[in-house]
């Protein structure tokens, strides 16, 4: 059955991370760069000013909502948006793109997020406009609801923005027991049994609990997790790399040799032909990006729709941070410990290892921090993963909302807590390869409403540019809604 189910699962995947769609996630990122003028360059002082910068300067960006409101502040979205994105992508993900392409998959992934920062940005300025609440006063955004009522809006287009809508959810549920759930939670019970003799059964077991505590409290429960869960383990982490770094800086100059050289062919990897080489360390690098950073996913801008914000623009610009944060800063680290260690031929691209996902990066820290090593990434997963299923539990909820009601969001929690156990014993490489093909099926619906509604983020960021940069009077742009756009009006 098992073998079945990976047979068909590895023809789906085969055909849904074809290049066409890697080229549509970037051409993507791309069309919205060059519409938004590089808004990620352009006005990077001013998105890095009003995002990490506000945490210390602006306390509307830290302030928790009251108890009566059922929105989140800006930080803990993004917080709980990047406890979704930090997880086994950035470990696991990182080395399994190394392994199967090479040095060069980087230079992709760093492609990828370069333009994945606007298609983040774009993501979430859609998800403020289009939101809506529902019957608990919670915010509701995503993009279900800027298909429907974005993409609906256009003439004859209706019926299609409603399909695909339910499309997106039905993949988004799927996605959530996938990527944020069982390939998370297995990765874990691994590292813990190859760490410390935990069995995998105990793990799952003790994760189920602890899950239970923290999902069925709702979101206001585990953006307050998150908020401290997040900064502490990334924290931890980047100064666990960074020290790394800094003990092998005198690599820095080979290891961008050996990235530019894979990612262009103009080695072989692994002692292979270089066109295949060159096609690996694409394919692994976009794809490896992608699982890592999500965006175009369209899975993090249902926890941005939360925010407290009243403007689209400052939580795209969160967006922007969020792919930057995970992808160039963690993902990066984390290249540069492994090129670092020697486990990796910087010439030919082979893995001089047996060890392969976590277990390699371990292997990497062992080479700075001894045995600490491996427990020191065997904790790092356990919160990384984690915090990736309590953030992936909120969108999964969102999408059963959406297909089900408001009303019968229990029943999912219950269901999604349970997998937990499942997830902790099940096979790894069934788990990832699901993954893969959730987040593919996932993102079809959800470009296809980024890239029509591209001449909508246009207008709200020059508005946005207009009124606050330039200090131009004219009427915000703020929701689509005009009851919701004049309240917020009156608010900013």
């Amino acid at each position: 059955m098992v073998e079945m189910i990976t047979n068909v699962n590895n023809a789906i995947n085969g055909f849904v991370w074809g290049i066409p769609m890697l080229v549509l996630l970037v051409g993507t990122g791309i069309l919205m760069t060059v519409l938004t003028k590089f808004f990620q360059l352009s006005h990077i002082g001013h998105w890095f000013k009003n995002t990490i910068g506000g945490i210390f300067k602006d306390k509307h960006v830290t302030k928790h909502t009251e108890k009566g409101d059922q929105s989140i502040s800006q930080f803990q979205s993004l917080c709980t948006a990047l406890a979704a994105t930090i997880g086994t992508g950035n470990i696991v993900g990182v080395a399994s793109a190394l392994i199967a392409g090479g040095p060069g998959a980087i230079f992709w992934m760093w492609i990828v997020a370069f333009f994945g920062m606007m298609t983040n940005y774009s993501e979430n300025v859609l998800g403020i406009y289009y939101r809506r609440k529902n019957q608990k006063g919670e915010w509701c955004g995503g993009a279900m609801y800027y298909l429907k009522d974005g993409l609906g809006s256009y003439k004859g287009l209706k019926q299609v923005g409603a399909v695909l809508a339910v499309l997106f959810s039905i993949f988004c549920l799927l996605a959530s027991f996938g990527i944020g759930n069982m390939s998370q939670v297995n990765s874990i019970s691994a590292n813990m049994e190859a760490a410390f003799s935990i069995p995998p059964y105990i793990t799952g077991i003790v994760l189920l609990v602890i899950a239970a505590l923290v999902i069925v409290g709702g979101l206001k429960r585990i953006a307050s997790v998150t908020e401290k869960l997040v900064p502490f383990m990334a924290i931890a982490y980047v100064l666990g790399a960074l020290i790394i770094f800094f003990m092998n800086i005198y690599q820095t100059g080979a290891i961008f040799t050996a990235i530019i050289k894979g990612a262009f062919g103009l080695r072989a990897i692994g002692g292979g032909i270089v066109g295949s080489g060159v096609k690996m360390a694409l394919t692994w690098g976009m794809k490896r990006g992608v699982f890592s950073n999500e965006a175009g996913l369209g899975s993090s801008v249902m926890v941005h729709s939360n925010s407290n914000v009243r403007e689209p623009v400052r939580q795209g610009m969160w967006g922007i941070f969020e792919v930057f944060a995970d992808t160039i800063v963690v993902c990066t680290l984390t290249a540069f410990a492994v090129l670092s260690s020697g486990l990796i031929d910087l010439e030919t691209g082979a893995v001089l290892s047996e060890a392969s996902g976590s277990a390699l990066v371990g292997e990497a820290f062992s080479t700075v921090f001894g045995s600490i090593g491996p427990a020191f990434i065997a904790v790092a997963i356990l919160l990384f993963a984690f915090s990736t299923v309590l953030g992936w539990s909120h969108y999964g909820s969102k999408a059963w909302e959406y297909l089900f009601g408001t009303k019968s969001t229990l029943v999912y929690k219950i269901v999604f807590v349970l997998m937990i156990f499942v997830g902790a014993t099940m096979n790894l490489s069934l788990a990832w390869d699901l993954s893969d093909t959730f987040n593919g099926l996932m993102a079809i619906p959800n470009l296809i409403g980024v890239i029509s509604l591209s001449p909508i983020v246009m207008k709200i960021t020059k508005n946005y540019v207009d009124r606050v940069l330039k200090g131009k009077s004219v009427k915000p742009m703020l929701s689509v809604f005009p009851d919701i756009n004049d309240e917020h009006e009156k608010e900013i």
